[in-house]
Formats: structure tokens, sequence, C-alpha cells
């Protein structure tokens, strides 16, 4: 006989059992859906995704902004089997059309605002799409609204989930315009080992209201809102980032544990209701995603009085791999500060280790590739073997985050072998960019590079030989001239134009000189 074991889609009806008052999704302004009444919505929305011909496999695309409707479509993609494509709503047309030819989703939940871009994509990127559903209102296809839609699926009785753990979950799209984009396939076994570590790392208790900076189509966002459903917790699910409505829920006295960025948090430190509050049931912060200033954890541990974790890791294609946990910020604040500028140990049911260009363990002290392994990596990357080969070497994922171990087992992080900029949380890969600004008229040769940015970490700054000796070209046209081909937080902030650019001995751009460069003000 062989056990079927529990499975992400029975989670809501599993605390809709036991504990079916306690909150399961907030809306930011209030709203609240408790697990009865979410998980009673997520039966209805499986048997309206059956009745439009969706069965386990098949693949259901979202692109809107957040909101406790698009948690329950997620959800019952997980109960009823399906793939759900969390599209990122910040890429550009061009960009949204690639990942969604790329996806092949049968439905697609949307926004309204973001109908025309959908809308766009047809007929070629939305070839294999039978169905659209609006969350709001439809303004150019006349589309159902997702309550006419949920309302289409009958009531009866629970409905158990048909999946077991090599089943893809989530495929979720990295990058859009270097041509196949990288579709990262997460499985259940994935997901729910993703879950339950971060579940355990930050003590998720039943009852607990969580918050998120991090969008729903981010995996740090969804993956924050699911361990709050695992352990029979809430979580506040903004539309975006909005820090008034953040610092309200704050101070509601409600929230338990928050995940934020550093931009996040320096705008909560700034506000000038930041100090209205003791912050007394504020158990716990997790920020990552950038670099943290020493003076602002300083101040977030004056503020909030909050336990810090810092996670670091690949979290779409292997979850969190280090956490520096609260006991090594108390250390660091008690003295020992260096701690703050380490990126911490191995996270729950994640193995970690610094290797070389052969997969071999470097000794402490020695730069190499972070490598890392366990249930939280993983199946691959879409229709890409080649590149999941390269990826996933002898059962350990290695992303090209480059680090360096000390003695008492803490990693430090040293650079980026695929010189990757992380803005504000998000990714973002400089080849795209220069692929896109490389057509520009005036433009003989370039290098996008990341800047240092107290705000949002890193920032993108290009820099660039004009053709025919050129001496100017500003932001502003470089901005224009990408507009409607990336997505905003993809525009560089800075143009640099140079004469020369600094090479290593087979001629190609040298990016760690050119940083520093522009680092000490000789560019």
């Amino acid at each position: 006989m062989q056990l079927s074991g529990l499975a992400p889609g029975d989670w809501v009806t599993l605390h809709a059992r036991f504990v079916p008052s306690n909150v399961c999704l907030a809306s930011a302004d209030g709203e609240v859906r408790t697990f009865e009444d979410v998980n009673r919505r997520v039966t209805r929305l499986v048997r309206a995704l059956q009745g439009v011909g969706v069965i386990k496999g098949d693949r259901v695309a979202i692109m809107a902004v957040d909101s406790p409707d698009y948690v329950e479509v997620v959800l019952a993609c997980m109960k009823l089997g399906a793939t759900y494509v969390a599209l990122n709503f910040r890429l550009a047309p061009a960009e949204v059309r690639t990942v969604l030819l790329a996806s092949e989703a049968k439905v697609v939940f949307l926004s309204g605002r973001y109908e025309e871009i959908i809308e766009g994509c047809f007929p070629e990127a939305g070839a294999h799409v039978t169905t659209r559903v609006t969350f709001d209102s439809s303004s150019v296809g006349d589309l159902p609204t997702y309550e006419d839609f949920l309302g289409s699926g009958p009531d009866g009785g629970e409905i158990e989930s048909v999946t077991n753990d090599d089943d893809i979950l989530s495929i979720s799209f990295t990058s859009g315009t270097t041509g196949t984009p990288k579709g990262v396939m997460q499985s259940q076994r994935m997901i729910k080992a993703i879950t339950q570590s971060g579940a355990l790392e930050l003590g998720i208790r039943p009852g607990d209201l969580l918050m998120s900076g991090a969008p729903l189509f981010h995996a740090g966002g969804m993956g924050h809102v699911l361990y709050g459903v695992s352990r029979g917790g809430g979580s506040v699910v903004m539309p975006q980032w909005d820090v008034d409505v953040a610092l309200r829920w704050l101070q509601s006295g409600q929230v338990r544990q928050a995940m934020l960025v550093p931009s996040m948090i320096i705008q909560l430190l700034a506000h000038p209701r930041v100090h209205d509050s003791d912050y007394g049931q504020l158990r716990s912060i997790m920020y990552g995603g950038a670099p943290m200033p020493t003076s602002v954890i300083r101040q977030m541990i004056d503020v909030f009085g909050a336990d810090l974790h810092n996670g670091f890791g690949a979290g779409t294609e292997a979850g969190g791999q280090l956490v520096l946990r609260p006991e090594d910020h108390r250390r660091a604040i008690a003295g020992e500060e260096w701690l703050l500028g380490a990126i911490g140990k191995p996270a729950f049911g994640c193995d970690v280790k610094v290797v070389d260009a052969e997969g071999v363990e470097v000794p402490d002290g020695e730069i190499g590739e972070i490598a890392s392994r366990g249930d939280t990596v993983m199946s691959g990357y879409l229709n890409q073997p080649e590149l999941t080969a390269r990826s996933v070497r002898k059962g350990w994922f290695v992303a090209g985050d480059l680090a360096w171990k000390d003695k008492e087992g803490y990693l430090h992080l040293s650079g980026r072998a695929d010189d990757m900029i992380v803005r504000g949380g998000e990714n973002i890969y400089p080849v795209e960019i220069e692929d896109v600004i490389g057509d520009h008229p005036h433009v003989g040769e370039l290098a996008i590079v990341g800047e240092p940015d107290d705000h949002f970490g890193q920032v993108v700054t290009a820099v660039v030989v004009l053709k025919g000796g050129g001496q100017e070209l500003t932001v502003e046209q470089v901005r224009e001239h990408c507009r409607g081909r990336l997505a905003s937080y993809k525009l560089p902030t800075r143009v640099v134009v140079v004469d020369e650019f600094p090479r290593n001995a087979s001629g190609k751009i040298h990016k760690t000189v050119l940083r520093a460069q522009l680092a000490d003000g000789t560019l």
C-alpha cells in the first residue's frame, strides 16, 4: 500500500478543520478571510478551473498586483495539480510576450491595468490561452471578473490534492529578453522544503500574522505567504509596496513577523510616524536581497526591538541557502561587528560549501563559488537541459555567487561570477540591458555594472564608448531608448562616457576594474 503524503494544496483544508477562524489572508485595507473562508473559495475555484478544462499538469499564468485573490489562485492550482506561472508585472511588453509564449499557459488571471499588455501578446504568445479572467474590471476584452468565475464553480465536498512530490507546481521565469527565458521548474518537494525551512527558521506559529514587502511573483513573496498558510498563520497582502500601509500594519499590534528588503526598511525608518509605536508585538524581521548598511541595522534594532534574520540565497532556483540569525546579530551589536558583514550559515535543510571550478571544496578563507544541495533545489530549467547541467553539478546547485568561509563557519560574499546586479531585491542581469542599449545609434561599446546605493543596495550604471568619438549621451536619452523594451527597474540611473575600457588579458572588458574606477572617481 502506498501512503499519500500531505501536499501544499491540503494545508488550507487542514487548518480549515482545526483552526477555521484563524486569519489566513488580510487585504491592505483590513478585509479578513479566515481559513474556513479561503478553503471554501479555493475548493470552488478548483471546480471552476476544471469547468474550463484545466487538468493536472496544465499551466495557469498570473499577471497581477498582489491580493488575497491572487493567493487563492495559487492555492487552487496546488490542489488541482496545475502549474502556476507568476509573471513579473514590472516586465516590459516585449518581455511579457516572450515568457507567456514559453509558459504555454491555458488560463491567465490578470489585473485590469495589465489587460492591454496581455491583449498585445495575442495571437502568437497567447496561442495556448483559452480563458482570461480579470481580478478587478475589464477595459479591453470584456473579460469575466474573478468573483464571477469563482461563482461558476459549484459547491460541494472537500477536494483532496492529487499531487506528488515530483510534480511541478510552479514555473518562475528569471529573465525575458536574453533569448530563451529561464523557466525555473519548482517541484512540490522543493516548495514543501522551502516552506518548512522558512517556517522553522522564523519560528512561525499558528495564529501568527505575517507581512511581506516582496511581490507574490517573487519567490520570497509567495514563499513568505506559504510559511503562514502551512502553519495556520495569516498574511497581510498589499497590492504593491506602500510605506504608509506597511507602517500602519506594523503599528497595529497584529503583525508578528515581517520580511522586507533594505530599501523598504530605510523608507520605514525615515517615516515621520515611525516612532509612534513601541512595536511590542513584532517578534522578528527577515531582511535580505541587497546589502544592508550597519547603521541601518542598528537603527532597526533601536526602533523595532525585534529579532533580525538576514536571508541569502538563490530564491528561485534553490531557496534560502544561508541565514544570519538573531543570535549572530546580538553578538554583532555587543561588539563583534564583523558579523554584520557575513551572509550566515546554512539554512535548515540546506547543505552549503564553497567550491572551485571543478567542484572541489576550497580551504577556509579562499574565495570560491557557493554550492548548495537539498530538497530546496529546483528540478531544472524548462526545456533547457544543457543550462540545467551547468547549474546543477553532481547534485549541487551553483549560481555563480562568490564567497569565502571563515574559521567559525560563516560565509562572506565576495561578488558574483556573472556580475548580476541586485537592485531593491530584484536580480538584474547586465547582458539583457546591454543587448538593448547596444543597438542605440550612438553607442559603440558598453558595459552595464552595478554601483552601491544607500536606498536600493545597487543601481544600474551604463558605461559607454560612443561611435565616431562623440562626447555626450545623456541618461534621459538612454532611458527613452530602453522604454517599452525593459522593465523600469532595469533602466540605468547613470551614464558614464569613456574613451576606452579597462581590459583583461583576453581582451574582455574588466568589470571589476571598471567598478573600482567608478568607486574611486577616476572615471
